[in-house]
């Protein structure tokens, strides 16, 4: 009875704040019908016109990017190629990778995916063997590593699997997470609520490193095998 009593009692307090929800919405709606309702001509053109420049200049943004390369997943044959790279993009995420490593190619597929979904970013892979300065002054140890390079300089580093679950299964949506982190794209989910599948399993913690000029101070790297 008293069972009864409870669940009757949570329904009608669901069924509240459903309806003082969508009271809200309604008033919501309304207001913004008004304010169209009480504009006159020229006011409708101004906001269409506005309207109509925002969609241009997100159109030639995205021209932008793809004439520099952005849209898809490219190796670079050369260290010369990435100085270049980073040069002209502000946000990029470099794979350091090697083609005996099997990691580096479960990496791949999941970068194909976010460079055609992340046009703010430009994806780039570059053989480690073809790198050694690269390599020598950014520290990389753990092969597969992401280099994540904003406005010239190494703003972070993916080492390995060990921010990414420490699993080889992880989502496509863990490593779009991991970078949202460091800002290197445009992450539209909650930050503080990794994708994983068990949270307390994988853990959240990450090494998060100080912004350093590409040829500048020395990157301490984990030393885990990945």
């Amino acid at each position: 009875m008293e069972a009864n009593a409870s669940v009757e009692m949570f329904s009608k307090v669901l069924e509240n704040q459903l309806l003082q929800t969508t009271k809200q919405v309604e008033e919501h709606l309304d207001s913004e019908i008004q304010k169209l309702d009480q504009m006159d001509e020229d006011e409708l053109e101004h906001l269409k016109e506005k309207r109509l420049k925002a969609l241009r200049r997100a159109q030639q943004q995205k021209q932008e990017w793809l004439s520099k390369g952005h849209g898809e997943y490219r190796e670079i044959p050369s260290e010369r190629d990435f100085f270049q790279e980073v040069k002209e993009s502000k946000k990029v995420v470099c794979h350091f990778y090697r083609d005996s490593t099997l990691r580096c190619k479960i990496l791949d597929r999941h970068l194909v995916i976010l460079s055609k979904k992340h046009l703010e970013t430009k994806f780039l892979k570059l053989n480690v063997e073809k790198a050694p300065f690269l390599c020598e002054r950014l520290h990389i140890k753990v092969i597969p590593t992401l280099a994540l390079v904003k406005d010239g300089k190494t703003q972070d580093f993916v080492v390995g699997f060990s921010d990414l679950g420490n699993t080889d299964d992880f989502t496509t949506e863990t490593l779009e997470w991991r970078l949202g982190c460091s800002d290197i794209l445009n992450y539209s989910g909650n930050l503080t609520e990794p994708p994983f599948q068990s949270q307390k399993k994988f853990g959240t913690n990450f090494t998060k490193l100080e912004k350093k000029t590409i040829r500048g101070k020395k990157y301490d790297s984990d030393s885990d095998d990945d």
